[in-house]
């Protein structure tokens, strides 16, 4: 069998002096037979790399193993009609759905098709599961080449994947041990003299794209090794765990995977929609973090996206951003809540603890004051026809701001929709300096949330459905 070998050009321990090309070495080890369960992958690896005409293994190499006979061996190919079952087992969360198919996060935190159960390479009427611990079976490949060997080498487990925003796949690294998986260029400059402020390189996922040129999917090369990038291994001390190692530089794979606080496309499109609109929720205590104006800008655009009667525009918003105008308004409206509340009778008691409702609108840092304006309604003789015709619009203006507060919620800002403002419109529009005919339907507190939402009773569709 024909070796590939594949020599790169890559930034490697260049000689400004000697001008000799930075360069490394990529071939696969043929002779790795089919591996069954209970198989010494150390073994078949050490056979393949010590065979006739092979140039062994050395310090420094990086071995490239494909997550597939690494599953094999260890046990993990169940029944084709478990396929489904295994799916859901291995799955945390779905990120997408697509008709039958399946973008989910799998226990190992990768995000990935189908949680990696897989039916290629493997025979027929079976699949494979991904390994239980991609990173614990690299060290136990490393630590047993180390053993057979003496070498200190590094280990990349790998699996295919497709990427966001690019069509076809690559391997990238799900596993590793004693293999710097990033290397992070963070404050460092480039040839011009410019600051890096955000270049990590993902060592890992290249090490496994560089080991797949050679390996193939049909090729029966199941093993790469990648030779001339020893700077990215370690020396052989602590092989990381599920952290760092080495001088505490990244070797597990994990470091690959973006946390979730960083992710900003955790969902699919449909599931982050259905998403967004749970995320909002009525928020009573604000952090006194300010808020970004242009965050509420963007907010009031997904806004006036509502649907609306006879192509009109029955939206408007004010912002109030400054501490005076919010100030003035609230105390405006308590004062004429108050008048309301003594000409009702109520004891000063009640009305101290009713106007304490107010009390998300005194203080949070920022307050929209969404109102309705008729323009380009229609006019009719009867109070059936008027009615109808104002209730189109107010429903309008309802759904223009639940797209607000939605949309505020995707911009990780909580809200309240207080009702407070339609109790005393010509108030509002007094202190606001607004035109006769803007309507203000409440107020909405925004601002950082000073704590998580309480967990939301659940409620079932189907309580709140009728079908003929």
């Amino acid at each position: 069998m024909t070796t590939p070998v594949h020599d790169g050009s890559r930034d490697v321990a260049h000689d400004p002096v000697s001008g000799v090309p930075a360069s490394f070495q990529v071939w696969a080890l043929p002779g790795i037979p089919e591996v069954q369960p209970g198989d010494s992958l150390v073994k078949l690896i050490v056979e393949a790399a010590t065979a006739e005409r092979m140039p062994g293994l050395a310090d420094g190499d990086v071995l490239i193993v494909t997550s597939k006979i690494v599953s094999k061996s260890e046990g993990r190919t169940v029944p084709a009609d478990d396929r489904e079952a295994s799916i859901e087992a291995e799955t945390v969360r779905v990120v997408a759905r697509r008709g039958a198919a399946r973008i989910v996060e799998s226990r190992n935190g990768l995000v990935m098709a189908a949680a990696g159960v897989d039916a290629s390479n493997t025979p027929a009427g079976t699949v494979l599961l991904l390994p239980l611990d991609p990173d614990a079976s690299a060290r136990g490949i490393r630590e047993g080449l180390r053993e057979a060997l003496g070498v200190e080498v590094g280990v990349v487990v790998t699996d295919t994947f497709g990427r966001p925003w690019r069509v076809g796949q690559t391997d990238v690294a799900i596993g590793a041990a004693g293999v710097r998986v990033l290397e992070d260029l963070r404050g460092g400059e480039d040839t011009f003299g410019n600051l890096l402020g955000v270049t990590v390189t993902a060592v890992g996922d290249e090490l496994a794209a560089a080991g797949e040129l050679v390996k193939g999917k049909t090729s029966g090369l199941p093993v790469a090794v990648v030779r001339g990038l020893s700077r990215h291994v370690s020396d052989g001390g602590d092989d990381g765990g599920a952290g760092d190692g080495g001088g505490g530089e990244e070797q597990s794979a994990r470091a690959l995977v973006r946390d979730a606080a960083n992710d900003m496309f955790r969902l699919g499109t449909s599931e982050a929609v259905r998403e967004a609109v749970t995320l909002r929720r009525t928020v009573r205590e604000f952090t006194e973090e300010p808020v970004d104006g242009a965050a509420v800008r963007r907010a009031v655009a997904a806004a006036v996206t509502a649907p609306a009667p006879h192509h009109t525009t029955p939206w408007r918003f004010v912002l109030l951003e400054s501490k005076r105008s919010r100030t003035r308004l609230v105390d405006a409206m308590r004062e004429a809540w108050i008048a309301d509340l003594r000409s009702d009778g109520k004891s000063e008691e009640s009305i101290a603890r009713r106007v304490r409702r107010g009390d998300v609108l005194r203080n949070a840092p920022y307050l929209v004051v969404p109102c309705l304006v008729m323009d380009g309604s229609h006019t009719y003789p009867d109070a059936r026809r008027a009615a109808a015709e104002r209730e189109m619009f107010v429903v309008a203006n309802g759904a223009g701001i639940q797209n607000f507060l939605v949309a505020l919620a995707g911009e990780r800002l909580g809200s309240a929709w207080v009702s407070s403002t339609m109790f005393c419109r010509e108030t509002v529009r007094e202190v606001l300096e607004l035109p006769g005919g803007w309507d203000p339907m409440g107020s909405v507190a925004v601002g950082h949330p000073a704590a998580p939402p309480r967990d939301r009773p659940p409620r079932d569709g189907a309580d709140f459905l009728t079908v003929r």
